[in-house]
């Protein structure tokens, strides 16, 4: 089993609905051991949007890191996620972050389809915080631990707010 680092994010719809369906479909596939709180943060790229809804989790899972990131597609498409504009609004976005302490990249054709850890895991506060609450101390190969970036966005502060009274589903007992 390998440990994993899974972002969550949702602008479009019933936000807080989409993590929580997302957070179910994980944990009905893969091995959920720890979900942050949720997050209201600022769009970044593309500010004219609305804010988005944020959170992380840690897993395990014996799935590759293809065939988790194809996983991870299918429960976009079933949330109803929308093909739009590139850091554009979207029902729910499901990324890996980091797959172990793998430092991998799969290229199909001249496509990058998958980079971990994320490429720009570094400079994203909105994933980092509540990273930060799932898993401290998770070790990004060539990075650094979550604990680490996440200091390093400190300028990023005020475009991150938890929300205090919302919550995503307690992973089941194994």
């Amino acid at each position: 089993m390998v440990d994993v680092l899974i972002a969550l994010g949702s602008n479009v719809g019933n936000s807080l609905a989409n993590l929580r369906q997302a957070t179910e479909l994980l944990d009905s596939r893969i091995v959920v051991r720890q979900v942050s709180r949720i997050y209201e943060t600022a769009p970044m790229y593309v500010e004219d949007q609305p804010e988005f809804l944020n959170a992380a989790l840690l897993a395990e899972t014996a799935m590759g890191p293809m065939e988790l990131l194809r996983l991870l597609k299918r429960f976009e498409r079933e949330i109803g996620r929308e093909r739009r504009t590139q850091n554009g609004p979207r029902e729910i976005d499901l990324d890996l972050i980091a797959y172990g302490r793998l430092a991998y990249s799969y290229i199909d054709g001249k496509e990058l389809r998958l980079r971990v850890p994320h490429p720009r895991v570094a400079e994203r506060r909105f994933v980092l915080e509540p990273a930060f609450d799932a898993a401290p101390d998770f070790l990004l190969p060539g990075l650094g631990s979550v604990r680490n970036l996440l200091a390093q966005t400190e300028s990023q502060r005020n475009s991150v707010k938890r929300l205090e009274h919302e919550l995503l589903p307690i992973p089941r007992l194994q």
